[in-house]
């Protein structure tokens, strides 16, 4: 599910989960773990990428509609943990996205510190208004935070994808490398920001993402609540039950 690699003292995390790397409990789960064990560990960064063409296709949207309501209930608490967890990890992050980043994925990859993009014939976005469901309060900061301030409301009302250029001239990635040069070019980004002094880097960083924190802490319980009720409800999981019918089962 999670491979786990070393180049030097850089970790390397590969999703191996399906074919997509759907964001399912499971795998929510299970990323987390591994940042949480690479808090103590002697690795100064860490990159974060996928398999094949896909980082990740977002959130596994069968499970909700089959789960309905007590799956949800689970599921929102550990979206939140795993998003938290990289967003404010203490060493440096970096997502090398070397194919699909849909939704979930998308917002995934933007937790890090520097995104580099491979080259190629994917989409980069965030689609959840599309689903039918509102944006639990730490994905919503996440991509408040990584989005240019001038295309923000756009890519989140429109839940419009992009191609890996267009997704850079709207912040969602920082770089975009030919495919071959893609781990590489991560690794050599992850060391740049690890040879940085550990705890200037790790201030410096909180203080970047200050202003998503004390969001968090304003209005995140209020948020999270109201957008628990609409993930929930029956008119919610009927329409993510017809997206999934529409979008994964035509043929």
């Amino acid at each position: 599910m999670i491979e786990q690699s070393r180049r030097g003292d850089i970790a390397v995390l590969t999703m191996a989960h399906g074919k997509a790397n759907a964001l399912d409990i499971e795998l929510l789960e299970a990323i987390t773990a591994q940042f949480d064990k690479l808090r103590g560990a002697p690795d100064r960064a860490v990159v974060l990428t996928g398999q094949g063409r896909m980082f990740s296709a977002g959130v596994d949207l069968p499970p909700l509609a089959d789960g309905g309501p007590d799956y949800v209930r689970r599921f929102l608490p550990a979206l939140h943990r795993l998003y938290e967890t990289v967003f404010f990890f203490a060493k440096p992050v970096v997502a090398a996205v070397n194919g699909h980043a849909i939704a979930g994925g998308c917002v995934l990859q933007c937790c890090a510190d520097k995104r580099i993009a491979a080259r190629g014939d994917f989409r980069i976005g965030v689609t959840e208004l599309l689903v039918g469901v509102p944006f639990p309060a730490m994905a919503f900061e996440v991509m408040r935070f990584a989005t240019a301030p001038q295309y923000f409301a756009d890519g989140i009302l429109s839940g419009a994808t992009y191609p890996p250029d267009v997704a850079l001239q709207r912040g969602l990635v920082d770089e975009t490398v030919e495919p071959a040069q893609l781990l590489d070019r991560a690794i050599a980004a992850a060391k740049t920001l690890a040879a940085l002094p550990p705890g200037t880097f790790e201030m410096t960083k909180r203080q970047i993402r200050q202003p998503a924190a004390d969001a968090m802490e304003r209005h995140a319980p209020r948020i999270d609540k109201v957008a628990e009720e609409i993930w929930t409800s029956s008119a919610t999981i009927a329409h993510i039950r017809d997206y999934v019918a529409r979008t994964f089962k035509k043929g």
